[in-house]
């Protein structure tokens, strides 16, 4: 091979090097180009049991990402595991998050290990609920009235913001120590709650808006003068550190997600009014999607 062969094989060589590392630039962890989310697109959303606005958001985001490309993987815990989820890393994304009173705690422990992205709903309010024809319409007559309410307050899962507040502040400040406070589940608080009602008893129950029980039953909240369970609330997006370096498009769209409490009570009801299972989740918001396609196309406009 001459000199003048072996030198053109050699600049061949070099360019069919430079054309390869530019195809793997192109087309590693960056598929759509600078900005856009990483190739795996596996993110794993952190579920609150027994919190349905939760829910339901989380099932229409996975529905919404999985028609991106997105691999979605919901996974259920309380709201502390799931916190300190987010903060380990091991989930990407919770979309329950209640300021600035109900889950403030968690902001505090976890609070350089989370972003909160910004809050989709501005009308959440903790409550305790009766039905509507009890007997009392404040907190402050509860005591008295004990006995009408078989002398106990259902509440729901121990480990919830809600319990917390009960606890700390609803209790000792309305002076409700005789009463047996018990906690267990929402599913279990929601039985109780229709079960008496049906009985026309009289019940006493923690429970929050948005919340689709308004929708199915006959309840007024009990006014809360003293303001142990705080003023109204936002309910937040909230993601681990690192998720809008790794999923920038993503968290462009969590960030200016938004939801009504009429949408989402549409939505809650037709996921939990009647009892389904959760497999018949995706296909029952995949339904409601194509009936309200102008608000989930504007999700990832």
């Amino acid at each position: 091979m001459n000199k003048r062969t072996l030198l053109g094989a050699l600049a061949l060589g070099v360019a069919a090097s430079v054309a390869l590392v530019g195809c793997a630039s192109g087309t590693g962890g960056n598929p759509g180009g600078a900005g856009s989310d990483t190739q795996s697109k596996k993110i794993t959303v952190g579920v609150f049991n027994g919190w349905p606005e939760g829910e339901a958001a989380s099932y229409l985001w996975q529905q919404v990402l999985e028609q991106k490309g997105y691999d979605v993987t919901l996974e259920y815990a309380d709201a502390g595991p799931v916190f300190l989820g987010l903060a380990k890393g091991d989930y990407d994304v919770a979309f329950d998050g209640w300021l600035p009173t109900t889950h403030a705690t968690y902001f505090k422990k976890y609070g350089k290990d989370l972003v909160d992205v910004g809050a989709w709903n501005d009308d959440a309010k903790l409550t305790l609920a009766v039905n509507a024809d009890a007997p009392i319409d404040s907190i402050d007559q509860l005591a008295a009235s004990a006995d009408a309410f078989g002398g106990r307050i259902v509440g729901i899962e121990p480990g919830a913001g809600l319990t917390e507040a009960m606890n700390k502040k609803v209790i000792p400040e309305y002076g409700l120590e005789k009463m047996d406070f018990i906690t267990s589940s929402t599913p279990s608080m929601l039985a109780e709650l229709k079960k008496a009602l049906d009985a026309d008893q009289n019940i006493a129950v923690t429970l929050w808006r948005p919340h689709w029980a308004y929708d199915a039953y006959d309840l007024k909240d009990l006014k809360d003068p003293k303001g142990a369970l705080g003023a109204a609330e936002s309910i937040h997006t909230v993601t681990r550190t690192g998720f809008s370096d790794d999923f920038p498009d993503a968290n462009t769209w969590f960030t200016a997600f938004k939801m009504d409490s009429d949408l989402l009570f549409s939505l809650e009801n037709v996921m939990f009014r009647e009892k389904h299972k959760q497999s018949e989740y995706a296909g029952i918001v995949k339904k409601w999607m194509s009936e309200n396609q102008d608000y989930v196309d504007s999700l990832t406009a």
